[in-house]
């Protein structure tokens, strides 16, 4: 957004000043005068001040009842702030300067009497730990507001990481501007971030571009771009065959969930491989879907060689079978090899043979799992999900998808994070289900990046429809409503 920033003001000639115009335009039309009539505003000297004091004017014309703050003195202030600071001041509207504990006092009665606070204090800009008189400000805030709106990012939160610098306001709603932040995906930023609008305020597409670092939020939109109408003439041939390598005894339900997810998505032909303990009981379970055994080498080594797609892993057993399957798999598919579960846990230690693979790789790890194959930490991965995930990628030329909320779907350039999914899907089961869905998609011709793409958002996307009206939903009601999702994405 700097970037951005600098180059409509510097290159092209906008102003800086008429996109603080726009983003306080932007700001008040997120306000519901019918519930907040007096504010408090408090800003800074920086351009995230001059937002609020730009705000301020668009309050006073309105009518409604405001006070206005700022944190320090005019010295050092910035050319954009210093013009709309100065209009307030030519309006004759008193701003009332905060340097020590009395004006701090006369801040925190003036938050308990508005019925809105407004944030204005820090931008995406601040990098240093916030202390001394600005840290005294947002606790007096966060202890004493009614309700608060923060400008562009809640004060004290890096756009960048989503760390608190020391001390952060805890916005009820948080306005931003042009583009979602890195930082608002970090996990627990919600408490900070509250109701998060982001608002466009005037910066071409074409520099957006420019400054395109191929990091981006799925929304129904982009997915509905990828997603492919049925020909009328199609037959089940045209829609791929996919195989599931899964299952184990006491495992029958990871086979039967992948390889079920994979027949309602829309695989043409679904075969699925599992161990001889079970392949009887998978049989009468999937009348959809064809079975064999793992033991049956000749038939299996058939199915591998000509597959559409290939999911492995789910519920297989963290064993040296299970390594050999996978190993088997991987240098003899040509086609995109999905891996899960079990699958990713028998690579600690043997990642080298991703090394030998004659095929493409999604790998579908949740966080403990990136843990056992990386040797990172959990809590290091939670805090630099997607620097991780594009490493991993990168190093080994797959694509990760790193479930869990926000998931990071990279192929080491292009991060894509998913904006679907929620609490109630917390339940054993879900990974497979995705599995068999990016397999699915796979087997229909999708592009391996595309398929990973709509997978993830179409499996959030039915937790949230049944969420609605469900405490919890397991991975059997998002196979049943996988077809209605997609039905209604078409739309």
């Amino acid at each position: 957004m700097r970037n951005i920033d600098n180059y409509c003001i510097n290159e092209l000639g906008i102003p800086g000043i008429v996109l603080m115009e726009n983003a306080a335009l932007k700001v008040v039309k997120n306000i519901d005068f019918q519930k907040y009539k007096s504010f408090c505003i408090v800003c800074s000297k920086g351009n995230n001040g001059g937002d609020g004091f730009a705000v301020c004017r668009y309050l006073y014309n309105l009518g409604k009842n405001i006070k206005v703050f700022l944190v320090g003195n005019e010295e050092g202030m910035s050319h954009d702030c210093k013009i709309n600071y100065t209009i307030l001041k030519n309006l004759g509207i008193s701003i009332n300067k905060i340097n020590g504990l009395k004006e701090l006092q006369e801040l925190k009665n003036c938050l308990k009497i508005s019925d809105a606070t407004i944030d204005a204090i820090f931008g995406t800009g601040l990098s240093r730990d916030v202390e001394g008189i600005y840290s005294d400000v947002i606790s007096c805030i966060n202890d004493n507001a009614n309700y608060i709106f923060s400008i562009d990012i809640p004060s004290g939160l890096s756009g960048n990481t989503g760390n608190v610098l020391k001390n952060c306001i805890r916005a009820d709603k948080t306005i931003s501007f042009q583009l979602f932040k890195r930082g608002f995906m970090k996990y627990g930023v919600d408490s900070f971030i509250g109701d998060l609008i982001i608002e466009d305020i005037g910066i071409p597409k074409s520099v957006i571009e420019k400054f395109n670092i191929q990091e981006f939020l799925m929304d129904k939109y982009y997915i509905k771009s990828k997603l492919k109408e049925r020909n009328i003439y199609a037959h089940k041939g045209d829609f791929g065959r996919t195989l599931v390598i899964a299952g184990s005894a006491g495992f029958s339900g990871a086979a039967y969930i992948s390889t079920q997810s994979a027949v309602k998505s829309g695989s043409g032909l679904v075969t699925l491989a599992c161990s001889k303990d079970i392949q009887n009981i998978m049989s009468e379970k999937l009348t959809e879907a064809m079975t064999v055994k793992l033991e049956e080498f000749d038939k299996v080594e058939k199915l591998i060689k000509n597959a559409d797609s290939i999911a492995i892993g789910p519920g297989m057993g963290n064993n040296e079978t299970t390594l050999k399957i996978l190993k088997n798999t991987i240098e003899n598919s040509k086609s995109t090899v999905v891996i899960d579960a079990d699958g990713i846990n028998v690579l600690k230690d043997n990642l080298s043979i991703l090394k030998n693979k004659s095929c493409r790789i999604i790998m579908t790890p949740h966080l403990g799992e990136m843990s056992r194959i990386t040797g990172l930490s959990i809590d290091y991965i939670k805090e630099n999900r997607i620097e991780v995930s594009k490493e991993f990628a990168k190093k080994n030329n797959v694509i990760i998808v790193l479930k869990g909320y926000n998931t990071v779907i990279t192929d080491g350039w292009k991060v894509a994070i998913n904006s679907t999914g929620n609490s109630s899907m917390a339940s054993g089961g879900m990974g497979d289900c995705l599995t068999g869905i990016i397999a699915s998609f796979l087997s229909q011709k999708y592009e391996d990046f595309d398929a990973a793409c709509i997978s993830v958002y179409l499996h959030g996307l039915c937790g949230d429809r049944l969420s609605k009206d469900m405490f919890c939903v397991s991975a059997s009601d998002i196979i049943k409503e996988i077809p209605y999702a997609i039905k209604d994405l078409l739309i």
